[in-house]
């Protein structure tokens, strides 16, 4: 069976607001998981995720996911 598939890459990040108050910013998990099923939902599958911590504006970091999902074509 020679089965296709259709790949997007996204970078999940919580928005500049809470580092640039706090000095860094986390991931919600709650708004992470209902971003992952909006995208289950649509047919995408979480191949593999990566977790990152990005500087911004030299003092200030903020968590991201990079995150790798395929679907059938």
């Amino acid at each position: 069976m020679n089965q296709k598939f259709q790949y997007k890459v996204v970078i999940y990040r919580e928005s500049m607001l809470g580092s640039l108050l706090l000095g860094g910013s986390k991931v919600d998990p709650i708004k992470f998981s209902e971003f992952l099923n909006r995208n289950g939902a649509e047919g995408w599958e979480v191949v593999t995720m990566e977790r990152e911590i990005r500087r911004m504006l030299l003092f200030f970091s903020r968590e991201a996911f990079l995150v790798v999902m395929k679907k059938a074509l």
